[in-house]
């Protein structure tokens, strides 16, 4: 497959044209972490895609069909490229390897369960399954909930527990219809569900930084709002200061720093 030529910055040419096919694996992580292509990282992908197949093979046959486990192995690639960091002087490929299969198991461990439970509800809620099939012919009647947790030894409490978090195992459709007794037209799953306004997370966003500004001085205050409300560069920002671009940068990671300590304050 030929890769599309494209305008980059070679690392030690800068300004000059090049074929992505001309750079080498190191050059491409260079020039992708300056400019951010889409089309550089899909080459990157492109180059590296046979880790995900090696390590997707090596999940077959355990109950996931293989095109699932790539798919997410695939995605599990992309994440790596997006945190590779060439400059620590790891290979791509050790870098990737664990990301990849984190992705994967993560994928097998939740799979099945459209609302993540604690692993205990899951456990017990297999247990139950099982039970009721044993009680069934012990008993020759539907078991109750408290046959059931005094099998388990466990209290009713935590049967019910299991056996409602076990209606998240399968999800159901959003276009279900319902009978509407006394109605002409039958109504759907989706119409009974609530929505989450979005002015909420606006408002509570919103709040929370005029707060964190608060402990800013005025030079900071400038440097956030020129930085991630005007969008201006740090050399940017350092010229309407008469500072060095160093000293914003530093300014930067202090501000984040003061909104991390707001944000664990607030969540507390």
């Amino acid at each position: 497959m030929t890769t599309p030529s494209t305008a980059n910055h070679s690392p030690s040419n800068p300004g000059r044209h090049l074929s992505l096919d001309t750079l080498n694996d190191k050059e491409l992580f260079l020039v992708y972490r300056e400019n951010r292509d889409v089309k550089i990282r899909n080459e990157l992908v492109r180059r590296y895609l046979f880790i995900a197949e090696i390590l997707s093979r090596k999940y077959i046959n355990k109950g996931i069909d293989y095109e699932d486990i790539y798919q997410v192995a695939s995605l599990g690639l992309i994440y790596a490229i997006e945190r590779f960091d060439v400059d620590r002087g790891y290979e791509f490929s050790s870098f990737a390897t664990p990301t990849i299969i984190g992705e994967i198991k993560k994928y097998f461990r939740d799979k099945g369960w459209s609302i993540r439970v604690p692993r205990r509800i899951q456990e017990l809620s297999k247990k139950i399954n099982t039970t009721k099939s044993i009680l069934q012919q012990q008993l020759q009647r539907t078991p109750k909930i408290k046959d059931i947790a005094d099998y388990l030894n466990c209290s009713e409490e935590e049967i019910i527990e299991a056996m409602e978090a076990n209606q998240v195992y399968t999800p159901k459709s959003l276009d279900l219809t319902y009978d509407n007794e006394g109605e002409d037209k039958d109504i759907q799953f989706m119409d009974l569900i609530g929505e989450t306004d979005k002015m909420f997370d606006f408002i509570e966003n919103r709040d929370f930084i005029l707060q964190a500004m608060e402990k800013l001085n005025q030079v900071e205050r400038k440097v956030l709002k020129d930085r991630f409300f005007e969008n201006q560069t740090q050399m940017q920002v350092a010229m309407s200061l008469n500072v060095s671009q160093m000293t914003v940068s530093r300014m930067e990671k202090k501000i984040i720093e003061k909104f991390k300590k707001e944000f664990k304050r607030t969540m507390q």
